[in-house]
């Protein structure tokens, strides 16, 4: 199964956030998944990574 990638902007509508808090997020929280260089400009996040942080983040709450 082909593995889906989600922009910056795609995660800010996910949780209602600023696209730069997502970038604050990978810097600041170790937790958070790291962003994947596809290209020159275009970096994008793993969808299956971004649900499995999200699975973690409920548990622990």
């Amino acid at each position: 199964m082909p593995e889906t990638y989600l922009s910056d902007l795609q995660l800010a509508v996910r949780y209602s956030v600023h696209r730069t808090t997502t970038w604050r997020w990978a810097k600041s929280d170790p937790a958070f998944p790291k962003p994947i260089a596809l290209s020159p400009g275009c970096t994008r996040w793993k969808l299956s990574e971004i649900e499995a942080w999200e699975v973690r983040k409920a548990e622990v709450q």
